[in-house]
C-alpha cells in the first residue's frame, strides 16, 4: 500500500497537470471548431506541427528528471542544481535552432501535400505560437525539480490556473466576445503564447519564494557552464527526444495521410486524436511519476523498492487504460460530437467518419498506456539508447508502414491508419517491457543481489531486497 500511496501522491498531480495542459489545446480545438471544418483541419495541422517540434525539445527536459531524481536520492544538491541549469541552457539553444522551421511552416506543409487553404491558416498560427516554445520547455525543466523533491502539486495548480486563463482569453479573442475583436486562429495563437509565459513565470516565482527550493540557487550565476552536466543532458536527452518524436511523428504522419484523403477525414481524425490525447495524459503523468520513483530508488541502490515501484505504477496504469478503452468503445458518437458545432454544414459528415475512429481508439488505449509506462521506467534507469531503437522499429517500419498499406493499397482508408497505430504500439509495449525486465535483472546480478532475483520473477516480493 505504501507504494500505491507514493505513486498516486506523485502521479495524480502530474496526471492533473497533463490533463490541464492538454485542456488548453482542447479548448482551442473546441472553440476553433465553431468556425467550421477548414479552420478545424488547419488547427489539427498547426497543433501537430508545433507539438512535434516541442516534444522533441521536451526530450531534453525529460532527461533532467532522472538526473535530478538520482542526484536527489543520493543527497547531492550540487548535481541537482547543475542538471536543472544545463537543462535550461539546452532549452534555450534548441529554441534558437528550431526557429527557421516555424517561419517556413507553410512551405513545409505544402511540400507534404496539404491543401493550400488549410496550410496557409495553419502556418499563420504556427508563426505566432513559436514564441511560446521557450517558456514551455523551461517550465518542463523546472518541473523536474519539484517532481523529484515531492512538490508536484504546484505543477497542477499552475497548469489549472493557465487552463482557466486560456479558456477566458480564447473565448474573447477567437470568437470576439465582450467587446474584443474576433481574431480566429490568430487569437488562439496569441493566447497560447501568453499562457505559456505565465506558467513559466509562476513556476519561477514559486521556486524563488520557498526556502526548500531556494537553496538550490538555480538562477545565481546562471551563465556559468557545467559542461559535464550539459553533455549528460544532451547524451541522455537526444535518444529520449528521438524516441518521443518517433511516436509523436507517427501521429503527425497519420494526420498528413488523412489530409491526403480529404478535409472531412482530417477533421474527423483530429477529433479522435484529441480524445486519445486526453486519455493518454493519464499514463503519461504516471510514466513521469515512474521515472522519478525509479530514479530515486536507483540512486539509493534499493532494487526492492525499484521493483515494487515498477509493478505498482504498471498495474495502476493498466487498470486506468482499460477503463478508458471501454468508455471509447461504448459511447464514441457522444464523445466525438463534443468537438463540433452540429449546425455547421459539414458537421454530420465529420461525425459519421469520426465515430468508428473513436471506437478503434478505445482499443488503442489498452496498449498505449503500457508502452508509455515502460518508457518511463527505463528513463528512470537512464536507459535511453536501446529503447530509442525499439521505439523507432515499432512506430515506423511496423506501425506507419502498416497504416499506409491498409489505408491506400488495401483501400481501408482512415480506419486502416488507426489499425496500423494499434499494431505499432503493441510491438513497442512488448519490447520495452522486456527491455526493462532484462535490464533490472542484469543490474541486480551485477550488484550482488542475485540471490534475490527470484523476487523479480514473482513480481511482488514479500520482503524488501537488501543491497547492503
Amino acid at each position: 500500500m505504501s507504494h500505491i500511496r507514493a505513486t498516486l501522491s506523485l502521479g495524480i498531480p502530474l496526471i492533473g497537470a497533463q490533463l490541464a495542459q492538454l485542456g488548453i489545446h482542447t479548448t482551442d480545438v473546441v472553440i476553433v471548431g465553431q468556425l467550421g471544418a477548414v479552420p478545424l483541419a488547419a488547427m489539427v495541422l498547426a497543433g501537430q506541427f508545433f507539438f512535434t517540434i516541442f516534444i522533441f525539445g521536451s526530450g531534453f527536459s525529460m532527461a533532467v528528471i532522472p538526473m535530478v531524481a538520482q542526484a536527489y536520492g543520493r543527497g547531492d544538491v550540487v548535481s541537482v542544481r547543475r542538471s536543472i541549469r544545463m537543462g535550461m541552457w539546452v532549452a534555450i539553444l534548441y529554441t534558437v535552432l528550431t526557429a527557421p522551421l516555424f517561419f517556413n511552416a507553410e512551405t513545409i506543409l505544402l511540400a507534404l501535400g496539404q491543401k493550400p487553404e488549410v496550410a496557409a491558416l495553419a502556418a499563420g498560427y504556427v508563426r505566432i505560437i513559436q514564441f511560446g516554445l521557450l517558456p514551455a520547455l523551461l517550465f518542463a525543466v523546472l518541473r523536474a525539480l519539484v517532481s523529484a523533491t515531492g512538490r508536484a502539486r504546484i505543477v497542477l495548480w499552475v497548469t489549472l490556473g493557465i487552463l482557466v486563463l486560456n479558456a477566458i482569453l480564447a473565448y474573447c479573442l477567437v470568437l470576439g466576445h465582450f467587446g474584443f475583436p474576433a481574431l480566429g486562429m490568430t487569437g488562439a495563437a496569441i493566447v497560447a503564447v501568453i499562457v505559456q509565459w505565465v506558467s513559466f513565470l509562476a513556476m519561477v516565482a514559486y521556486l524563488q519564494t520557498r526556502d526548500e527550493t531556494k537553496r538550490y540557487e538555480l538562477f545565481i550565476r546562471f551563465w556559468r557552464p557545467d559542461w559535464q552536466a550539459f553533455r549528460e543532458v544532451l547524451h541522455l536527452g537526444l535518444p529520449i527526444s528521438v524516441t518521443v518524436l518517433a511516436e509523436v511523428s507517427l501521429f503527425t504522419g497519420a494526420s498528413l495521410l488523412m489530409g491526403r484523403i480529404g478535409t472531412i477525414e482530417l477533421a474527423a481524425h483530429g477529433i479522435a486524436l484529441q480524445l486519445t490525447s486526453i486519455a493518454f495524459m493519464i499514463p503519461l503523468g504516471l510514466a513521469q511519476a515512474a521515472t522519478v520513483r525509479i530514479g530515486l530508488a536507483h540512486g539509493r541502490g534499493n532494487y526492492g523498492e525499484l521493483v515494487r515501484a515498477a509493478i505498482t505504477v504498471t498495474t495502476i496504469a493498466s487498470v486506468l487504460s482499460l477503463l478508458g478503452g471501454v468508455l471509447f468503445l461504448t459511447i464514441p458518437h457522444p464523445l466525438a460530437s463534443a468537438f463540433l458545432n452540429e449546425h455547421t454544414p459539414d458537421a454530420k459528415a465529420v461525425l459519421a467518419y469520426a465515430a468508428p475512429l473513436v471506437g478503434i481508439a478505445g482499443i488503442f488505449q489498452l496498449v498505449d498506456g503500457l508502452q508509455t509506462i515502460a518508457s518511463g521506467l527505463l528513463r528512470g534507469l537512464k536507459d535511453a539508447r536501446v529503447p530509442m531503437i525499439l521505439a523507432l522499429v515499432s512506430y515506423w517500419p511496423i506501425g506507419f508502414l502498416l497504416a499506409w498499406f491498409l489505408a491506400f493499397p488495401m483501400g481501408i482508408g482512415g480506419i486502416g491508419i488507426w489499425i496500423g497505430f494499434v499494431v505499432g504500439l503493441i510491438s513497442a509495449a512488448v519490447m520495452l517491457c522486456l527491455r526493462f525486465y532484462v535490464k533490472v535483472r542484469r543490474e541486480m546480478q551485477t550488484s550482488g543481489t542475485s540471490k534475490e532475483i527470484t523476487a523479480l520473477d514473482r513480481y511482488l516480493p514479500d520482503h524488501p531486497i537488501r543491497t547492503d
